[in-house]
């Protein structure tokens, strides 16, 4: 079975065929930095690195593009109100941003270019709109004409004539059609801009993703992806103004679905966004990326403290086995083999739920090889358990998970609860029961579960084991 994809243009399945055999290129809309990331951001970057992994580890050469828009008016504003320079606040968000990628184990993209890094694309791409007519120059503004371009709204699905104003100016007044979308915005007073040959001013956060997809990715690519929230006007906006101005753009579009809080889209502007760095304040990383890869990336993700909660225990369990079985026949035992229904089920649409099925259903196996001994039977489950964890960027014995920054805590904890198991086989070997029993009824009331097993006493903490 081929990759098979959900393409918002076609609203169905498509075939994946890439417009250079053995290559993928991808271009996903970053962040507009105009604040702390929340987890409906790492919940996007996570979606797109295990399409990124998939595709590589499908023999395709990735060429990934994720964009920073460090110019855009909520930016301006928020800098205003904590007295900084634009440019400062906006460093200072993205470095936050990154750090949060990181966080969630996102591979780095291929490239990561700024906004404002590029308005010497931005203009000659506007000077291809206007010199075509499907852009003009008004008061020093230039704007899309949307009825210079017929297939406008083919993207969303909505008609010309049932649509609003685009309301990204202060006034329409110097638009031909309300509708009409800023490419470029005039300087104001205090304001940065950049000198064009319509007057100086700064970018519309359109303009920005076609030129630096342009730029590197050329006037065609494979794959555009994003947020639902971002199919209009932003995707749609793209696609106009790229293929009005002669480029073939995006092949296929894809869009993860939001992270919600309360039956709301996470957002800053609503004031619900919880952020990265709160949730790694009560699980780790690796169970925050667990959380957000496993519904599919199509499916809404109510966030509720419980619902991660209970994420971070199933991966626990994962966890576990794989730790056992590293350690009873070693990490790299085994020929590292896919199950077939796991390479099945992500060539479905990335369908990860139904791919983490089988890896459930291999270490059930697995588990019961190790109760029986069969260490050959252990190996062979391990390796094909840490592949498919692998494409999914979740094999808790690779970088960043093994080397994670809670290791040395859990270190401390690993050595506090052994010392406690040692006064507990103390206890046994003197046949002091009762004060055996006494620990081992201590560290369960703390959450630590005791097992005895013949190598000796083994410790599970909600679902982790050691």
């Amino acid at each position: 079975m081929s990759l098979r994809l959900y393409d918002t243009a076609a609203r169905g399945m498509r075939d994946f065929v890439p417009l250079v055999d053995g290559q993928a290129s991808i271009y996903l809309c970053g962040v507009t930095v105009q604040g702390p990331p929340h987890i409906g951001h790492a919940r996007s970057g996570v979606n797109f690195d295990i399409l990124r992994r998939w595709l590589e580890h499908s023999g395709h050469l990735v060429r990934f593009v994720r964009n920073i828009t460090d110019i855009d008016d909520k930016i301006l504003a928020k800098s205003a109100t904590a007295g900084l320079p634009w440019w400062a606040w906006a460093a200072e968000q993205e470095r936050g941003l990154l750090k949060a990628y990181d966080v969630v184990g996102c591979l780095p993209p291929t490239y990561e270019p700024r906004a404002t890094g590029h308005v010497p694309e931005m203009i000659r791409l506007m000077h291809r709109l206007i010199d075509s007519g499907h852009a003009y120059a008004a008061a020093g503004d230039v704007y899309f004409g949307v009825a210079s371009y017929p297939p406008y709204g083919e993207l969303s699905g909505q008609r010309l004539d049932k649509m609003l104003p685009a309301a990204d100016t202060e006034t329409d007044s110097a638009k031909r059609d309300p509708r009409d979308f800023a490419l470029w915005k005039r300087a104001r007073p205090g304001e940065p801009s950049w000198d064009t040959p319509w007057g100086p001013g700064r970018p519309g956060w359109h303009l920005e993703c076609s030129a630096m997809a342009e730029r590197y990715l050329g006037p065609s690519f494979d794959i555009h992806g994003g947020g639902l929230d971002l199919i209009f006007p932003h995707h749609e906006n793209e696609q106009a103004q790229s293929r009005a101005a002669g480029d073939g753009f995006a092949s296929y579009w894809m869009h993860n679905a939001w992270v919600t809080l309360g039956g709301e889209k996470m957002s800053k502007s609503l004031g619900n966004s919880t952020l990265v760095t709160d949730i790694v304040g009560t699980v780790r990383p690796v169970e925050l990326r667990y959380y957000l890869a496993a519904p599919h990336y199509r499916s809404m993700i109510e966030y509720t403290a419980d619902s991660l909660a209970e994420a971070a225990v199933a991966f626990r369990r994962i966890e576990g086995f794989v730790t056992r079985a590293a350690e009873r026949v070693g990490p790299d035992a085994g020929m590292p083999v896919l199950c077939a229904d796991f390479a099945a089920a992500m060539d479905d649409d990335l369908g990860v739920p139904a791919a983490l099925a089988c890896v459930q259903e291999v270490i059930r196996a697995g588990n019961t090889a190790l109760t029986s001994g069969a260490d050959a039977v252990v190996a062979g489950t391990l390796a094909s358990v840490r592949a498919m964890l692998g494409v999914l960027g979740l094999d808790p014995l690779v970088a960043p998970w093994a080397g994670s920054s809670d290791t040395g805590l859990r270190t401390v904890v690993d050595a506090l609860v052994r010392v406690a198991l040692e006064q507990r086989t103390a206890a046994r070997v003197r046949k002091d029961y009762a004060a055996s029993d006494a620990i081992r009824d201590q560290l369960a009331a703390a959450g630590v579960v005791v097992e005895d097993t013949s190598a000796g006493p083994r410790w599970t903490l909600d679902g982790g084991q050691r």
